[in-house]
């Protein structure tokens, strides 16, 4: 339980619920900043402003996906308030205090090395982009079919990319019939898409692998869906783009060529919030459970 765990959630998006529901069925003490437009108010709870007095006595701050934009920023669908975190928030916090949030920016890093307050990017951790795997996946295979007039079975489809979102979205693609090539940069991703029985091949020769596809799916943050790539891709092709933002293809000659492109990062808030919020409820409460039982053995 988290009884006597100081929560302090600061705005967000439908995942967010997921976090309050799960913190407030284990007894923490929940802060909610940035919620002040909710429809269905939370017995039991306070909602209050970001001021660096409310942050005193905090054990854990829980920040959205995207934890800050570049100039400290927090987005809320829950409000029409403008939330800023700056050095007087971080700095009221207890030195114990942990900061978590999905990914994050130079600006809240920079912000959290200043204070030595620990930074959590739940998005790092192996468990949590597994989870988000599959929603992702799911998304992706929604995108594909909104965006096409041919059925997955059948189709020629690529992914780039073999980690964690890559490896799930090629067997679910094979798994509804496409017959899945997969584009890698090491030997040992090589033999083990081989062993899960894609058709592997190294992405240095992307250009020549493209000509036949009728899918694209980019999971590589960096540009690798160059003009070149695109001017040998097939008119009827789509990429569907992964990667987050700005993504990993030169969408402006996707456009000009007719290739229709998506960029399409952050899927599992969108097409399954409340999924992708249950996978960081889970997560948070564990790291947060841990946190306070050695707090408490060392007290």
């Amino acid at each position: 339980m988290l009884t006597g765990v100081k929560v302090a959630l600061i705005g967000g998006d439908a995942r967010q619920l997921e976090v309050i529901n799960k913190c407030s069925e284990l007894d923490a003490s929940l802060v909610l900043i940035g919620f002040d437009n909710l429809q269905n108010k939370f017995s039991g709870i306070s909602y209050t402003e970001l001021t660096p007095d409310t942050l005193e006595d905090i054990d854990a701050v829980i920040l959205p996906a995207v934890g800050t934009d570049d100039l400290g920023n927090v987005e809320s669908i829950f409000s029409t308030s403008d939330l800023r975190l700056t050095e007087d928030h971080v700095g009221a916090l207890p030195k114990h205090a942990k900061i978590f949030t999905g990914m994050a920016k130079n600006y809240l890093r920079s912000l959290c090395a200043q204070f030595d307050i620990e930074l959590i990017e739940l998005f790092n951790r192996d468990d949590v982009a597994i989870y988000n795997s599959i929603p992702t996946a799911e998304g992706a295979v929604m995108l594909a079919i909104q965006n096409t007039d041919f059925t997955i079975h059948g189709s020629y489809s690529m992914v780039l990319g073999f980690g964690r979102t890559g490896m799930t979205l090629a067997r679910t693609l094979q798994g509804l019939g496409a017959k899945v090539r997969v584009g890698v940069n090491k030997p040992d991703y090589f033999a083990r898409a081989w062993e899960m029985g894609f058709a592997p091949f190294y992405t240095q020769d992307l250009h020549a692998q493209v000509t036949n596809i009728d899918l694209l799916f980019n999971t590589i943050p960096t540009m690798i869906i160059t003009a070149q790539i695109i001017a040998n891709i097939p008119h009827r092709a789509v990429i569907i783009d992964l990667a987050s933002r700005p993504g990993g293809t030169d969408f402006r000659f996707a456009e000009k060529r007719g290739i229709k492109a998506v960029l399409a990062p952050g899927l599992p808030g969108i097409v399954a919030p409340k999924t992708a919020g249950r996978i960081i409820a889970d997560t948070l409460s564990r790291i947060i459970l841990e946190d306070s039982g050695q707090r408490r053995n060392v007290e």
